[in-house]
Order: structure tokens, then sequence, then C-alpha cells
């Protein structure tokens, strides 16, 4: 993939700018998630605001908004440091929706997204994320990556959306990290989010994909549990107490979450992909952690009285699995279940599950002694990639065969956040720990999840291990998978590769005129029409002497489909039958300039 930022800044207009003024007033983009068979979150924030503001939103089935099917209207001001979400209900299930905003007669991105299914369906594709650390210049090119593919229905993030440390400086992609020290109090949360949101390739990929979040450490502070933090040092930083509402609110204000009752930041819940999955999101944070032993601490870590879900949450947890006859039960979750043991070590990591063993044996044999099949954790937070069988407590594991395993764990690399050194290598991990069946330890990237009625399969995306580069390869890198009533891995011999989806990309530019489409936001002196245009449209320049045009055509990933050198004549006439419908850009250029348009085609 070779220079990959220039494409998408001929692709979009909203790159390279910590706050673009193309998109003002709505400079952090457009936002869904938390959809349900009938509803979905929408979300934005309008800058530049005092007061109480009125915001108008609409949704249709189509990039153009004309079958408009919910519209309305909504108000914020500074108590939502000026968020905007919206429950939009009333929808059908299963199908994709279009939907943007507009205040003062400025209009924001389109947004695309998606309601879950109802009843009998046969696939699920998800893009499954976790820890975006935006210090040292990095890029998220992982990001921009799910984002230029038509073939998931949503991400998944499993936490660390954002970092509390003292990131300051600038990303790679221009944006200015703030505040520069580690964030405390209400405002820092909310204007790290904010720098968040400004990243393009993070914009890009909410604007095509609802997301289904759960939050892990770094949204408060560095291994955090219920009561505190060792990034959390009361006497100079305040109540920790204090401190946690205030990540907790600011994450439900610049993140489409819902609340399940007003001011309920719980974040552990169910969403019903149909008859085929639920997906159970787990809290092990926040919610009832206790806080966690040092290495070595054996019987701590196998004490029956600590626990990592809390009692109240392990009681739903059980209620979730044993539930209505969904095929699969996929848990999205924060840190690793599946044991991690080194050689001449041990245990590495006592904020996994590991050090809260008595709640996985709980887990475990809830699962096999209830006879419930067809588990599968995801899992975030260790910034590296591993594919596992989860043992049961006390069953004797056969790594030949899977038996003694009680479900299987996916886990994600991360997106930026650097990998913590190993000392030894993956063969000898798995020396050690057989039911580890695959291990990456320095990748950055993400993995798709896709479920069928007969098996759930993970495939590990990689886009190098430099994020402070532009110019990155995707790679294909493992397929595993998990087929139903088996409780243990296979490995695949490659990635699933078979599905597209029906729905078109929504806009990367802002809609300026009356038609749905952005008519002429990169140059006043170009003309088209007609625009959305059928087999043919026809564009004029204005106030240009040159004799000779080179005129290309981008669709939305920032790839040629049309080029061609012409001579130049007052009014140009382009025949485009064979291009597909759909939103692209349109670039003519002369010996000294460029001019620009977003283009429609409609059948």
């Amino acid at each position: 993939m070779k220079n990959i930022l220039t494409a998408f800044l001929l692709a979009s207009s909203f790159l390279a700018f910590s706050q673009d003024p193309a998109l003002a007033p709505f400079y952090h983009g457009v936002a869904s998630g938390d959809a349900l068979s009938d509803r979905v979150i929408i979300w934005t924030r309008v800058s530049d605001s005092t007061g109480s503001i009125s915001v108008d939103w609409k949704m249709a089935t189509d990039t153009l908004l004309s079958n408009i099917v919910q519209s309305g209207n909504a108000t914020t001001d500074s108590s939502k440091d000026f968020t905007v979400k919206v429950d939009v209900t009333g929808l059908q299930p299963d199908s994709w929706y279009y939907y943007q905003f507009t205040h003062n007669g400025k209009k924001s991105l389109t947004g695309r997204t998606k309601t879950l299914p109802a009843g009998d369906n046969q696939r699920i594709r998800v893009a499954v994320v976790s820890c975006a650390n935006y210090g040292g210049g990095t890029y998220f090119n992982a990001y921009l990556s799910i984002s230029r593919r038509n073939d998931i229905h949503a991400v998944l993030h499993l936490g660390d959306y954002i970092y509390e440390g003292a990131e300051g400086g600038i990303s790679g992609t221009g944006v200015h990290i703030l505040p520069n020290h580690e964030i405390i109090v209400l405002d820092d949360y909310r204007q790290r989010h904010n720098s968040y949101k400004l990243d393009p390739y993070l914009m890009r990929l909410h604007q095509q994909y609802p997301f289904y979040t759960v939050w892990d450490d770094h949204e408060t502070a560095n291994n955090s549990w219920t009561g505190g933090s060792d990034n959390h040092t009361p006497g100079t930083e305040g109540n920790w107490e204090d401190r946690k509402s205030f990540g907790e609110r600011a994450y439900f204000e610049w993140m489409p979450i819902r609340e399940q009752a007003p001011g309920d930041y719980t974040i552990y819940r169910k969403l019903s992909f149909g008859n085929l999955a639920d997906f159970i999101m787990l809290d092990t944070r926040l919610e009832g952690r206790d806080e966690q032993v040092a290495l070595g601490n054996t019987a701590g870590m196998q004490d029956t009285s600590r626990t990592i879900l809390g009692a109240t949450q392990m009681q739903w947890f059980k209620t979730q699995l044993s539930g209505q006859p969904s095929t699969w039960k996929i848990v999205g979750q924060q840190v690793m279940i599946a044991p991690l043991v080194l050689p001449l070590v041990g245990v590495v990591n006592t904020d996994q599950w590991d050090g809260y063993q008595a709640d996985r044996n709980r887990v475990t044999d809830y699962v096999v002694n209830s006879n419930i099949e067809n588990v599968i954790f995801l899992t975030g937070d260790i910034h590296t990639s591993w594919a596992n069988d989860v043992p049961q407590a006390g069953a004797s594991y056969n790594p030949s065969t899977g038996a003694g395993s009680a479900f299987v764990e996916y886990v994600a690399t991360s997106i930026t956040s650097q990998s913590s050194p190993f000392p030894v290598s993956v063969s000898l991990i798995q020396g050690t720990s057989p039911h580890i069946k695959y291990a990456d330890l320095t990748q950055k990237g993400y993995f798709i999840l896709d479920i069928d009625t007969s098996r759930a399969q993970a495939d590990w995306v990689y886009v190098g291990t430099d994020v402070t580069n532009i110019n990155f390869t995707e790679t294909n890198a493992a397929s595993w998978y998990a087929n139903k009533g088996e409780r243990f891995l296979r490995e695949a011999t490659g990635p699933i590769t078979d599905y597209t989806n029906s729905a078109p990309f929504a806009p990367l530019t802002v809609d300026t005129t009356n038609v749905g489409v952005a008519g002429n936001i990169n140059s006043p002196d170009i003309y088209v029409y007609p625009n959305p245009f059928g087999n043919s449209l026809f564009f004029r320049l204005n106030n240009f002497q040159e004799k000779t045009l080179v005129v290309r055509i981008f669709n939305v990933l920032g790839k040629i489909v049309k080029e061609a050198t012409i001579t130049a004549s007052p009014i140009v006439k382009m025949d485009l039958p064979d291009l597909e419908s759909g939103a692209y850009l349109l670039s003519v250029s002369t010996k000294s300039s460029e001019f620009k348009s977003t283009i429609v085609k409609v059948q």
C-alpha cells in the first residue's frame, strides 16, 4: 500500500487538520453505537458554542439523505461539553442507515450505521480493536485500515480508547494532544477525548461504522480497580472516587454508548444479534474488581474471597450465559482470561484473570457444568495477539485434542500502544502453556471476527510494528476458528474474504448542497452538473488559461477508477456508464492548479 496518506488526502478534505474549518462547527465528525434491532445512538459535538444550543438531526436509507425515516431536534450545553447523543428509535432490524446533524445552517459529515438483526440471521462480522495510545507522533493506521474495508457490520472496542498520561505534543496526523499533563479532573478527561476524536483516521472509522465499546483502565488511570489505581496518588491527585466519576462521565459524554438510566454509567450489558449470537459486554475494571496482588503472591491470586467482576456482575453474567438460546455467547471484556505462565517465572501479570483465579474457576466451571456451549471470549489490554483454549479448572487438558477446554479466547493486539517485551519466545511460552495456540508479540492491528451458524473465526490483520510511519502494508497473519459444539480452537487455512456490504460508504466530505453531495467544497472554480448524475456529467472550469487537463476520479478508498488527459474546452462532457453508483472525488488538474468536487453517481 504505497503512500496511503496521499491517496486519502485526495479522497477526503478533512485529513491533516486539528480542526478543519470545512467541518465547522462539527469538527469531531459523527459517530454511532449501541445499536439494537430498532434503534441506535448517534453522536456529534458542536464546537465554538456557548449557552444552550439546538441541533437538528435526520436519518435516511440513502447516502443523499433523501429518503428520511426519522428526524428531530436535540439540545446541548456546557453540562454535556456540547456533545449531542440521540437514541433514534423506530428503525428496521438488520438495516443500514445514514444520518446527519445541522446547526445554524451548517451540516455535519454524513454518518453510516447499522441496526442489529432480529430473529434468525446467518452472519455477523465485526472488527475487534483495543489500546490506542496517541503519544509519540503515532498514526492510527489500523483504524484507517478498517475504515477502508466494506465487509464488516460494526467495530468492537475493548478499551483503552484514550490514555490518561501526560502525552502532550502533536500526533502524526497533526492533532494537538491536550492537555499537556496527566488527566485528573473532568475538564482534563473531556479535553483528552476531544483531542482523540479530532484524529482523521478515527473520525473516518466512526463515520462509517457503529461502535460497541467498554472501557479498560486508561479511560481512568493505569491498572485501576474499583477503589483506586497504581497511577493515582490521593495526597496530590485528589479523591479517587471523584477522579473515577470524572473519567466515567466524560466517557459517556464523548462515546456513542447508551446510558441504561439517566446518570447510570454501568457498561456491562447484553446485545443480541438475533438468534445467532449474544454479545455479553463485561466490566472487569471498575465495577467490582479488588485490588491487584503482587507478583509471586500465589495465595492472593487463589484467594476465593477476591473477585474481578464483583458478586452482582458475576451473577448477572451467569444469567446471560444461560439465557435465551442464541447459538453463540460472545463475551467482550478487557483482560486475558486464559492462563499465561512463563518458564521459570510463573504468572507474569496479576492484572489479568491470573490474579483472580477463583473468579476464573467460577466461570469455567459454570460453563462446563451447565453444559453451555459456543462461548467465545474477546479480549484487549495486553498489546499483543493471542488465540487460546481456556482449560476448565482442575481438568486434564489435552493440547492435541482440546479436551478439557471450557471455551476459547481471541485477543486483539493494540492499535498503537507499545508491546511489553517478553523475555522468552512464543514457542517457549507454548511449551509451558500449550493451550495457547497462537501468539504474536510485536505487531499492531486488529482482528475480524466472522460468525455464522457453524463456526466463529478470528482473522488477525496487521499494519506493521512502526506506527510512527504513514506508509503501511496490511498483512493477513493468522486465522483460527471454533466449530459450533466444540470448546477448542482449530487453525484455518486463511482469512474469510467472501463478504461485502451492500450499503455504500458514507461520503467523506461535508454535504454543502441541497442534494446531499458536496458541490465545490475544495474550489469555487469548478462547476459540475447534474450532480448527482446518471451516465454522463459535465463540468466547467472558471478562470483558467491552459489547454491540457488531467482528469481523475477517485473512489472513497482513494483509488483512481478513471483517468484521462484531455484538451480543455469551455464545457467538458464525461461519459461514465461503467462507474458504479456511489460517491467519488473528481480531480481536474492543469500545470499549475487542481480543482476538486465531490460527485455522486446514481442509477
